[in-house]
C-alpha cells in the first residue's frame, strides 16, 4: 500500500497513516489520506469526568486512557474500512502532554508498529495542531501532491475545509466552513492557542518551525478556565465564556494590557485583573476566596465580566499578531490553532483585525471547529508532511516521551 515514486530528485508520497492523541483528556485514533483527508476519526473525550472537578486530574486521565485506546483504534479501522494490512504507518503524540497520558498512547503506537512491521513517527503535540488547518472532512476534498518540497494544487476544487475571512468576519459560521478549500500557503504565520500554550511560530515551509513569540506565565486557554472558575461558569472555561459573553458588554469593564516587549504574551496579570475587579464591584476585600465570587454577581454582572475579560484577551492576541506581521510582512497566510482557536469572538478579532492590517493581502484560515480540540486526525495529517519533508521514521524500540518539549527541539 505504501508506495514511493522518484523522478530525478521529486518525491510523490501517498499513504494512509492510522494516527493515535492521548495527550492530555481525550483519547483519539483517526486514518487520515495524504494529509488531508480524513478516512475516520474517533474521540472519547473526558470532559464530563472533569467538569466536576473543574480540571483534569492526570492519574484519572491516564486510567481512562488505559481502558479506551484499544476500542478507539479498533473502531477508527472499522470506520475507515481498512485492516492492518491497508496502513501504511502509525503516528503518535509523544510530546508535550500529561506524563501518564502520553504514556499510554505512545506504548500502544509502539507495540502495533512492532507487530504489524509498520514505520512510527512520532509527532509533536503543537505541530498537529497546526495541521489541523490542512485536514478536510468533506465527502470530497482537494488533494496537493508534493515535489521537492513545493506544493502543487490540482485545479479541481471541492470539499470544505478553510474559513473565508469575509464569512467569519460576518459570523455565518456555515459558510465559513465551506466556502473555499484552497490550502495554506508559505510563509506563514501561526498562532497556536490552548490551554498550555500560547505561541506565535513562523513558517517558511513544512516542517519549519520557529517560536517568535511565547507567553512568560499563563496560556490564555488556562487564563479562560480560571476567569471562567471565579465567574462560577463550568469547565473547560473557554466555551463558557464565549457562550456567557453573548449576553455581556465588552466595554463594561476596562481591563489592562500587560505591558510586555516584543512578541511575547502574559496572561496571570489580566486573571488577577479580572478577580480583583469582581472583587471589588461586590464591594468585597481582596481575601475573598474566588470561589465566593459567584453568588454575588448578578447575571449581567456576570456576562459583561465574560464579555469584558474575552474582548480584551483576543485584542491582546490580535496586537501581539499585528505587530508580527509587520516584521513578516512576506507572510501569506495566518493559521490559527488549538483549543482557543474555536472561540467565536476570537475568529472574528483575528480576522477583521490582520485582514485590515495586511490590506486584505494576508489569508486567515481556522481550522473547522471539531478539529480545534485535541484530536487524532491533526497528527495524522503532521506526520504525513513529516514524511513528505524528509523526516525519518523513529525507532519503535526505543521511543520515549517528552513532557515538555518546545516545537522547536
Amino acid at each position: 500500500m505504501f508506495w514511493l515514486v522518484l523522478v530525478y530528485y521529486d518525491i510523490i508520497v501517498v499513504m494512509k497513516i492510522l494516527a493515535i492523541e492521548s495527550s492530555c483528556d481525550e483519547t483519539a485514533a483517526a486514518v487520515v489520506e495524504d494529509g488531508v483527508q480524513i478516512l475516520s476519526n474517533v474521540v472519547v473525550s473526558q470532559v464530563d469526568i472533569f467538569a466536576a472537578y473543574g480540571g483534569v486530574i492526570p492519574e484519572v486521565a491516564a486510567r481512562s486512557h488505559l481502558e479506551a485506546i484499544l476500542p478507539v483504534i479498533e473502531k477508527a479501522l472499522s470506520d475507515a474500512g481498512l485492516t492492518k494490512e491497508g496502513i501504511d504507518a502509525i503516528a503518535v503524540t509523544h510530546t508535550p502532554g500529561l506524563l501518564g497520558s502520553l504514556l499510554i498512547g505512545t506504548l500502544t503506537a509502539r507495540m502495533l508498529a512492532i507487530l504489524w512491521g509498520k514505520p512510527l513517527y512520532a509527532v509533536h503535540h503543537l505541530k498537529s495542531h497546526i495541521y489541523a488547518n490542512w485536514l478536510n472532512s468533506g465527502n470530497c476534498v482537494e488533494k496537493p501532491l508534493y515535489f521537492s518540497g513545493h506544493d502543487v494544487v490540482p485545479a479541481r476544487r471541492c470539499g470544505c475545509r478553510a474559513s473565508s475571512s469575509s464569512a467569519v468576519a460576518s459570523g455565518d459560521s456555515r459558510k465559513a466552513q465551506c466556502l473555499s478549500t484552497q490550502l495554506p500557503e508559505f510563509p506563514l504565520l501561526a498562532l497556536v492557542v490552548s490551554g498550555g500554550h500560547t505561541q506565535i511560530i513562523y513558517m517558511r515551509g513544512h516542517n519549519q518551525f520557529e517560536i517568535i513569540g511565547t507567553t512568560r506565565d499563563d496560556a490564555v486557554g488556562e487564563c479562560f478556565d480560571k476567569v471562567a472558575k471565579i465567574l462560577g461558569l463550568p469547565y473547560p472555561g473557554g466555551p463558557a465564556i464565549d457562550k456567557c459573553a453573548l449576553q455581556g458588554n465588552p466595554k463594561a469593564y476596562k481591563l489592562p494590557h500587560p505591558q510586555v516587549e516584543g512578541l511575547d504574551f502574559s496572561f496571570s496579570g489580566l486573571k488577577t485583573a479580572v478577580l480583583r475587579a469582581v472583587q471589588a464591584e461586590c464591594g468585597l476585600p481582596i481575601t475573598t476566596p474566588s470561589y465566593e465570587l459567584k453568588k454575588h454577581l448578578t447575571e449581567q454582572q456576570g456576562a459583561d465580566f465574560a464579555a469584558s475579560f474575552q474582548y480584551t484577551a483576543c485584542e491582546i492576541l490580535a496586537e501581539k499578531l499585528k505587530m508580527a506581521l509587520r516584521d513578516h510582512q512576506e507572510a501569506k497566510s495566518l493559521v490559527v490553532a488549538g483549543g482557543v482557536s474555536a472561540s467565536a469572538a476570537l475568529r472574528k478579532k483575528v480576522t477583521e483585525s490582520l485582514s485590515e492590517a495586511s490590506g486584505g493581502k494576508l489569508k486567515v484560515y481556522f481550522p473547522e471547529l471539531k478539529f480545534s480540540g485535541d484530536n487524532a486526525a491533526m497528527v495524522g495529517a503532521a506526520a504525513y508532511f513529516e514524511v513528505i519533508s524528509g523526516v525519518e521514521p523513529t525507532d519503535p524500540y526505543t521511543l520515549s516521551i517528552a513532557p515538555r518539549t518546545a516545537i522547536t527541539d
